[in-house]
Parts: C-alpha cells; sequence; structure tokens
C-alpha cells in the first residue's frame, strides 16, 4: 500500500501473555511496537487462569531445592509430547529459562517456584516432583493506574469471590485445616482493613494468578511506552507482492485503519475455543464453544487470517482440556481441584464411574470424550458428594458449608439446574435421571475401596499427582473418602477446556509456515492461536502460558537478528 494510517516495526495481534509479552520484549529489543486488542478489554484467557507457567530447569528451582538440567526437561517432554516437531521441542526447553530471566531481570513480571506443584506424568523420565511449575507473584491492582478499568476480569477469583489467594495459598485453604485457617484470617483481615479499597468496591487491591500476571506485563508496557489499542479487530493480513507480510488492516473503534508493520506481524489472539463450527469441524461434532472457561474472544480470527495468506496448520483436534461446570448465570469455570477432594466421585448417566477423578485435567476430559463418542452416557457426567465433603471443602464456585451453608446459598445455587440436592441416593439419583440402582452400587463399591484405601478400579490416590489436591488427615489415602452421610450432592460437569491449542503451524522461531513447507516472510504466531509445541499432551501445569511467552520471546530475537 502507498498510504497507510500508522507505522511501526512489530504489530502485535493479541493482549493475553503471549501477545502483551511479545510487546515486552520487542521493547527490550528497541523496537517499536503496537498491541491491538479486538475487544474492549485487555488480558485475554490468561486474566482469566491461574497465570502459572511450566519451565524446566529455571533458575528459581535452586532456591526451592530441586535440581533440574535441559537434558532432563527435554527427556521427560519428549516422552509426553510424542511425535511433535522436535526442532520446536529443543527451542522451547533452551529459551523457556532464558525468556523468565530475561523477564525477571528487565520487567515487572516476577514468579515464584512451587516446590510441591508436581508434572503430571512420574512414570517418565526427567519427571520433577516440584519447582518446573511458577506462579505469579502478587501485584497491587494500582499498578497501571486507570489502565486497570478495562482489563478482563475472571469468573470467579478468590474464595467467596472476596479476596484473592495465590494458588499455593488456595490448595491450603481448601483443606481447612488449622494452618489453613491462619491463612484464610490473615488473607480475610488484610482485605477488610484495606479501607480505602474496600470504599471503592469488594474487588481487593492484591492481585494473583492470572490477574497478576497480565498486571505486571501490561505495566512494564506502560513503562515502555507500548501502547495497546482496544476495540482493534484486525481484518487482514497486507502483503506484498512476494507474499511478505508487510502490516494489517484493521477496524479501530469502528473505523478502517491500516498499520505497516515494518519488520513483522506477530499473531498472539488465541484459539477457537468459543467457535462451536470449527470445533464441530475438527474436534468431536458434539462439542461446543459453552463448556470453555476460555475468554469470549477467543473465536479462532487467527485460523482464517492465516488461512488468507496460505498458512499450514496442526493439532486442531486439540484442546488445554479440562472439566468445567456452567453457572447459573452462564458462565463457565473450571474445576480443578475439588475433583481430587476425598468424599467425591464422577458417575455417567448409568450411574457408573468411569475414571480417575483424581487424574490430570487434561487426561480426565480425554477419557470423559471418548466414553461419550463410544457410549453417549458422559455429556454431562456428574459430580457426586455427599454431607462431609459438602461440610468440609469448596464445591466449585461454593465455599465449604462451615463457611458458607446451604441456607446462605442463594436459590439459582441450590436447584436442580446447579447444585442438586437430595436426601438419599435414589432420589438425588431421580432429579438428574440417572440410573438410581447403579449408582447405589457404585457408591457401595467407592465406599468400600474408600476404607481399604485402595481404589481397585481406577488406582486414585496412588500417585504423588493425585495426592496434591487431596485432605492429608484423611486416611489411609487422602483423596479417598466413603459417601456415607446425607443429603447428597451433584454437580453437572462437561468436557471443557482452558482454551484449543490447534492452530498456525509453525518453525522454532515462531515463524508461520505455509501449506508448501515453506515459511511466510514477516508472520509470526504463539500461544494458542499456534499449533502447540507438545501437540495433545500438557506436560505440567502451566504448560500453555509458558510456550506462548517462550515462542513470544524467539519471534522477537529472530525478528532482531534478521533485520
Amino acid at each position: 500500500m502507498a498510504d497507510w494510517n500508522f507505522e511501526t516495526d512489530v504489530v502485535v495481534v493479541g493482549s493475553g501473555a503471549g501477545g502483551m509479552s511479545a510487546g515486552v520484549f520487542a521493547s527490550l529489543a528497541k523496537l517499536d511496537c503496537i498491541v491491538l486488542e479486538k475487544t474492549d478489554q485487555w488480558g485475554g484467557t490468561t486474566a482469566m487462569s491461574g497465570g502459572v507457567v511450566w519451565v524446566p530447569a529455571n533458575a528459581q528451582m535452586k532456591d526451592v531445592n530441586i535440581e533440574d538440567s535441559a537434558a532432563e526437561g527435554l527427556s521427560y517432554v519428549q516422552q509426553v509430547a510424542g511425535s511433535v516437531s522436535q526442532s520446536r521441542l529443543r527451542a522451547f526447553i533452551d529459551a523457556g529459562p532464558k525468556m523468565l530471566q530475561v523477564l525477571r531481570e528487565h520487567t515487572h513480571v516476577r514468579y515464584a517456584p512451587m516446590p510441591e506443584y508436581m508434572d503430571y506424568y512420574p512414570e517418565f523420565e526427567g519427571f520433577k516432583p516440584g519447582g518446573r511449575s511458577m506462579e505469579p507473584e502478587p501485584i497491587s491492582i494500582r499498578a497501571v493506574g486507570e489502565h486497570i478499568k478495562n482489563v478482563r476480569k475472571p469468573a470467579n477469583q478468590g474464595i467467596l469471590n472476596r479476596f484473592a489467594v495465590t494458588a499455593v495459598e488456595g490448595q491450603s485453604i481448601a483443606k481447612f485445616t488449622l494452618k489453613s485457617y491462619f491463612l484464610l484470617a490473615k488473607r480475610l483481615l488484610t482485605y477488610w482493613l484495606d479501607i480505602p479499597q474496600r470504599l471503592e468496591g469488594r474487588e481487593d487491591r492484591r492481585q494473583t494468578m492470572g490477574r497478576a500476571l497480565v498486571i505486571r506485563l501490561r505495566k512494564s508496557l506502560v513503562d515502555a511506552d507500548v501502547p495497546v489499542w482496544c476495540n482493534a479487530r484486525v481484518l487482514k493480513l497486507l502483503q506484498s507482492k512476494s507474499g511478505k507480510v508487510r502490516g494489517v488492516a484493521i477496524k479501530l473503534d469502528g473505523e478502517l485503519k491500516t498499520i505497516k508493520a515494518r519488520k513483522g506481524v506477530i499473531l498472539a489472539s488465541g484459539g477457537f475455543a468459543k467457535n462451536t463450527t470449527l470445533r464441530q469441524n475438527y474436534q468431536y461434532k458434539f462439542v461446543t464453544g459453552d463448556w470453555t472457561a476460555a475468554s469470549d474472544g477467543d473465536t479462532g480470527d487467527a485460523i482464517a487470517l492465516g488461512a488468507r495468506v496460505g498458512a499450514a496448520f496442526e493439532h486442531m483436534q486439540c484442546a488445554w482440556w479440562t472439566p468445567t461446570y456452567i453457572r447459573p448465570d452462564g458462565v463457565t469455570e473450571a474445576l480443578i481441584s475439588g475433583k481430587s477432594m476425598p468424599g467425591s466421585i464422577f458417575v455417567n448417566s448409568d450411574g457408573r464411574r468411569f475414571v480417575n477423578e483424581a487424574k490430570p485435567y487434561e487426561e480426565l476430559t480425554k477419557i470423559q470424550l471418548q466414553a461419550h463418542a463410544r457410549e453417549g452416557n458422559c455429556l454431562p457426567c456428574f459430580m457426586i458428594i455427599d454431607a462431609n465433603y459438602r461440610q468440609r471443602y469448596p464445591v466449585g464456585p461454593i465455599g465449604p458449608a462451615k463457611a458458607q451453608p446451604d441456607s446462605a446459598l442463594d436459590s439459582e445455587i441450590l436447584s436442580d439446574k446447579f447444585l442438586v440436592k437430595a436426601n438419599s441416593l435414589a432420589e438425588l439419583a431421580a432429579k438428574l435421571s440417572i440410573n438410581a440402582a447403579n449408582l447405589e452400587q457404585t457408591v457401595r463399591r467407592f465406599n468400600k475401596f474408600a476404607i481399604e484405601g485402595h481404589d481397585k478400579d481406577f488406582l486414585r490416590g496412588e500417585s504423588l499427582h493425585d495426592r496434591y489436591y487431596a485432605d492429608p488427615r484423611v486416611k489411609p489415602n487422602p483423596s479417598l473418602a466413603p459417601l456415607s452421610k446425607g443429603p447428597y450432592y451433584a454437580l453437572r460437569i462437561y468436557p471443557g477446556d482452558l482454551s484449543t491449542k490447534g492452530g498456525l503451524k509453525c518453525d522454532e522461531n515462531a515463524q508461520v509456515v505455509n501449506t508448501s513447507g515453506e515459511r511466510i516472510e514477516g508472520l509470526y504466531a504463539t500461544g494458542n492461536c499456534s499449533g502447540a509445541v507438545f501437540g495433545d499432551s500438557y506436560p505440567g501445569a502451566g504448560a500453555t502460558i509458558a510456550s506462548a511467552m517462550t515462542f513470544s520471546y524467539q519471534a522477537i530475537e529472530h525478528i532482531r537478528r534478521s533485520n
């Protein structure tokens, strides 16, 4: 084009962890950059997530006395991921620790290792019992000033929706031990004594998890004078006659504009989790966009943009699967920890267990999907708990009865549409339209296993992972307790996801590859709009955000070296 409305070195599309970190790395490389966000809220799906990254051999593992090496990390991830691009795997392992170190030394991004959050597959060589998963350090909501007004808000952050906790704090509080009560009291006291913030509203000044990460990234962008333009939807990638991507055409606040990207365009616009048509074309015919915990902007924009310039795609059948439930207000949330607590089971519509409920969430959901595709009886499945569980542990967005009794619950929450309650298993089965005789038999069998401490059907509670989100007070197996006391409750569980992870095929530098196997000059992709480096696997908590940020780093490094 002869005339451009705007000009910069790098255009980044998307404002989640992948997009904003690309903007941060561009600024550190002395490159001009504009970050574009199609919605009126910045932060993407990252802001609604735990914000955790999974980085083998990161420098901070030594702080928690865990030894690791790149060789061990590569060996482990090669076994977990199977047949994927080895050059991309090696790039992730080599660049991940560098990426984190650059952020720690030159930006506001800070991570703390999680010493007890283990990799998901202890059976593979190179597994580590903790340290590779790291969570963002808390930060004040006021760190980015007026920009905080349009940060994307998670559906349900913090215990009882009041105050923010870190992942490590949440894991401790959920057990409601004596130590948990002290921690809970400390957080509550800090929250309520923050009088200036209370006068402004319910939101906690102290931000954690994904919100902490995106606020830290945004503060880094603010300090570097890198703009984030909201309400800026990319309509087209603009190319030269030779096919090089030279810029983008956008709709900015309703007006058509063009931006010249002198050195490259980086797509980081998320997956296609909310696009039911794409999901049913590439995944299961019965999957919809209603069950995902991804942000509303996760509609597959990069798929359409890439297709128009001849990009190849990979791993389109894959997602970062997780069990989800749908609140009465229509908001979908991921169920990560509660499924492992003792005194709960998952059953299908036949009233039978079909899975180890404490498995890594991606594995569990794959089993649910496969079971429904095969037998048609797992959509939804049902999380069944008894009164003991209800008294002691949170259930989805609901606090334990000791803190939030049934009498305090809204009628839409404690209802046959959400948390279903019944005095007996037979009555519960009738309300759920499932086989009552099978449900009663399933619970009797499970209760026997729980008392013995050994789940003969699915081996729940045998692995280190199964016991992380469990109750160490429960013996002999912290993940198993009988369902023996009424009333009983049920929560409908869907085969959801954190986002999809199939998309534009990229090389080790995040350069997009076309259908002929050639690199498309000037075009890069990272995060969930690109084919996941791990393929149809999930090596550890934080693998999605870590890979997005690492390949943003790789893209900027390649741009820097090439220009």
